[in-house]
């Protein structure tokens, strides 16, 4: 215990005082930052259309919920017109006067609004008076405008920069050399080509000072935080020696002082030709202390070509630390 107290000691001068999360333990949910890199955050104080920026929810929702949201802003917009094309009246729409019973009326109202708002205009119905074709006349003017933020949107999600790694499920304690050390792994999970790959590891643990809990944050070395190319799987080391704030700390002081190790990696998509970066974390819940990665890539059947098994990324054994 004495050689961890100096060991955080000689680390302490080298904690990271602004890392933007703050020391104050009681205000902290499970985890900082999620799995999938985004913050465990949650903003109130606000409305909602000051706190939220509906440009990056529909950029980051997954495709079908993003699919699902246009296709529902289609419909509502089909039916509120469809509503006030029935509130016209019947007269309004040449063409279908001759339908009768509502049902039938809304169902015609309804697709000669599709019909508008797409600028389709198949011609079988069209509106009749002033009223009808100034409502016709916003609705062809806002589905332009809808359409086009939307072609906007779809381009934006298609192009957007994206890392598309893959990490290890778990943090590993391995033995290493002489000692021990925490491993993590990472691969790129496309057919991209990402060069010039940095990795930064940032830690955040709970200790006692002056008899209160505070959250203490580190910048964790790793033996190799840059690489040429990232075309295999990488494995991020940090060698838990006297330069490291988990010094001596066994299995059960690691899981006591909830740690959780946010890690971020960048480097160049020569096919975007732009920096793409990814973020994820693990908490001690995802610690496995005395394990080590199996291979995660191997020789082909013919020996010509070499195989990353993406599925093996989290592959591990157990091991005597």
């Amino acid at each position: 215990m004495r050689r961890y107290n100096m060991a955080r000691e000689r680390n302490n001068k080298r904690s990271i005082e602004n890392s933007g999360f703050g020391s104050n333990t009681s205000a902290e949910g499970r985890r900082l930052v999620n799995k999938d890199g985004t913050l465990n955050l949650r903003k109130t104080g606000a409305g909602i259309l000051e706190r939220i920026s509906w440009y990056h929810v529909l950029l980051r929702l997954s495709r079908a919920r993003f699919l699902v949201v246009v296709f529902c802003f289609y419909t509502v917009i089909n039916l509120l017109f469809a509503c006030i094309y029935l509130a016209i009246g019947p007269q309004c729409l040449k063409g279908s006067s001759e339908v009768s019973g509502l049902s039938a009326r809304f169902q015609q109202a309804f697709f000669f609004s599709s019909q508008t708002l797409t600028t389709v205009g198949y011609g079988h119905i069209s509106p009749d008076g002033l009223t009808a074709n100034v409502v016709a006349s916003l609705e062809s003017f806002m589905g332009i405008m809808s359409f086009a933020l939307v072609t906007g949107l779809f381009f934006a999600r298609f192009s957007r920069p994206r890392a598309y790694l893959v990490f290890s499920h778990n943090v590993l304690v391995s033995p290493y050399k002489t000692g021990k050390a925490l491993m993590l792994r990472v691969a790129s999970q496309r057919n991209n080509h990402l060069t010039d790959a940095e990795a930064q590891v940032t830690t955040a643990f709970h200790v006692i000072e002056n008899g209160q809990r505070v959250t203490k944050f580190y910048q964790l070395p790793l033996e190799i935080a840059q690489i040429n190319s990232l075309a295999l799987s990488w494995t991020l080391v940090h060698v838990l020696d006297e330069e490291s704030p988990f010094y001596n700390m066994s299995e059960q002081a690691l899981r006591d002082s909830r740690l959780e190790l946010m890690v971020t990696v960048k480097a160049f998509d020569d096919h975007y030709s732009n920096t793409v970066q990814q973020r994820t974390s693990y908490t001690a819940e995802e610690l496995i202390y005395g394990a080590r990665f199996n291979p995660a890539f191997r020789r082909s059947e013919d020996g010509g070509t070499t195989l990353l098994e993406l599925d093996k990324i989290n592959d591990y054994e157990r091991v005597a630390v």
